[in-house]
């Protein structure tokens, strides 16, 4: 990425919050989801396996739309995509809404899948939207920040961008629950719906239109190999980034509530649901936190990548402290130094990646990016689980500790090798 085209610095903070904007009101949406999808698989009329459909179809949409994506924005700017993304994203609250009040007709019965019925038909086309519109608005945030920004400030506003799109589901999981509690389903996919639609307004309003007008080819999933050929630290980096995903949103959300259960771990009146909960939003908002102070930390050091030794370490222990010390009181701990480490790195990752990619090709990086934490995010949950009934959690937690340990060799050590990996104040010098 040049420098060559400024911002001023108020330019910057007026486009990066748009951007924020549309990242956290989208994942406030998509947690309000959460309360309440796992309750309807009796008034959808669909089975459990159905509704574990439907709760995957937007990861599995946005899996596949990353790299089309990332080749549109590259062709014809950020601005328009990511725009249409936030209000494709508006129509699966809304669509929520219709699947609740379509006729209960079942439409016929797929093997091993069970019923399918129109109202679970739309809600897995609703969750489909949502996937295909996050895929463009993830990638143009990416690509706007990363273009508006210099070295100078980039690891400051990609930790802001970071730490909205971590805070924004925990904020949904919350709204979303009380709205449902104290009025109803609806008036919460209502709320995600008008908050989706105002991020979208927003945007509108505010990005530029920037970088459009590369030649570029279509890409697919498939042709990840090509891409990446003669891009090698981008790999290395989508590498950190699948770690992360695979380690936090997959392993530790699927295997917590089981964990606190198995060893009967207890927060007042709470069992293992409400520990799990705690202790997650502890991570959370850890995670969130250290992600804004190390984004802007970054922009200071002689080279990003120093971020990320400590960063693999915190969560390395993290996770031989829940293999080895099943108490409460260690479990806090071990998340408090997972959401540390993870906080510290993601954005150093993200900052590495737009100082070595070339402004026309933001789009295409960035959903290779996004396409190795979207393959960490899906195999979490079918890799823990299983592995915990095989093996246990102690050898599931400490081979977990040993892949993030291996993230020093695979993604440090070649990183630091890489002498474009500075930030400018090593540029000036």
């Amino acid at each position: 990425m040049t420098d060559d085209d400024t911002y001023s610095s108020g330019e910057i903070r007026t486009i990066a919050l748009a951007v924020i904007a549309g990242i956290f009101f989208g994942g406030v949406a998509t947690g309000v989801a959460f309360p309440t999808l796992p309750l309807l698989d009796e008034r959808l009329i669909i089975s459990t396996l159905m509704l574990s459909v439907i709760l995957s179809a937007n990861r599995i949409a946005r899996l596949f739309m990353n790299t089309p994506a990332g080749t549109i924005i590259d062709r014809v700017g950020a601005r328009t995509p990511m725009i249409v993304g936030l209000f494709t994203q508006a129509l699966a609250p809304f669509g929520y809404i219709l699947g609740l009040y379509v006729p209960e007709v079942v439409l016929g019965t797929i093997p091993v899948f069970g019923q399918v019925s129109l109202p679970g038909l739309v809600f897995v086309l609703s969750r489909l939207f949502w996937g295909i519109g996050s895929a463009f608005v993830f990638i143009g945030a990416f690509a706007t920040v990363t273009y508006v920004t210099t070295s100078d400030n980039r690891g400051r506003w990609v930790g802001y961008l970071r730490g909205g799109q971590s805070l924004g589901f925990p904020a949904g999981l919350i709204l979303g629950g009380v709205l449902t509690d104290i009025a109803s389903m609806e008036i919460a996919f209502l709320a995600a719906g008008l908050l989706a639609l105002i991020a979208g307004t927003v945007a509108t309003l505010v990005l530029p239109d920037i970088h459009g007008g590369a030649d570029t080819d279509s890409a697919k999933l498939r042709e990840l190999p090509t891409l990446l050929r003669g891009r090698p630290a981008v790999l290395v980096i989508g590498f950190g980034n699948f770690t992360l995903q695979f380690l936090w949103g997959g392993v530790i959300l699927a295997t917590l509530a089981r964990y606190a259960s198995d060893f009967g771990l207890e927060l007042s009146l709470l069992e293992a649901a409400g520990v799990s909960g705690v202790v997650m939003a502890v991570g959370v908002l850890t995670s969130g936190a250290t992600t804004v102070i190390m984004g802007r930390v970054s922009d200071r050091v002689s080279d990003r990548t120093l971020l990320t030794l400590p960063a693999f370490c915190a969560m390395s222990i993290g996770f031989l402290v829940i293999a080895y010390v099943p108490t409460l009181e260690a479990l806090f701990g071990a998340i408090f130094l997972i959401g540390l480490g993870m906080g510290a790195a993601a954005p150093a990752l993200m900052a590495i990646l737009g100082d070595l990619t070339p402004g026309d090709e933001l789009g295409r990086m960035g959903g290779v990016y996004n396409v190795m934490g979207d393959i960490g995010l899906s195999l979490g949950p079918l890799v823990a689980l299983p592995a915990v009934d095989a093996i246990g959690f102690q050898w599931t937690y400490a081979l977990c500790a040993a892949l993030v340990f291996s993230c020093l060799l695979v993604v440090s050590v070649p990183l630091l090798r890489n002498p474009k990996v500075t930030t400018s104040a090593v540029k000036a010098d």
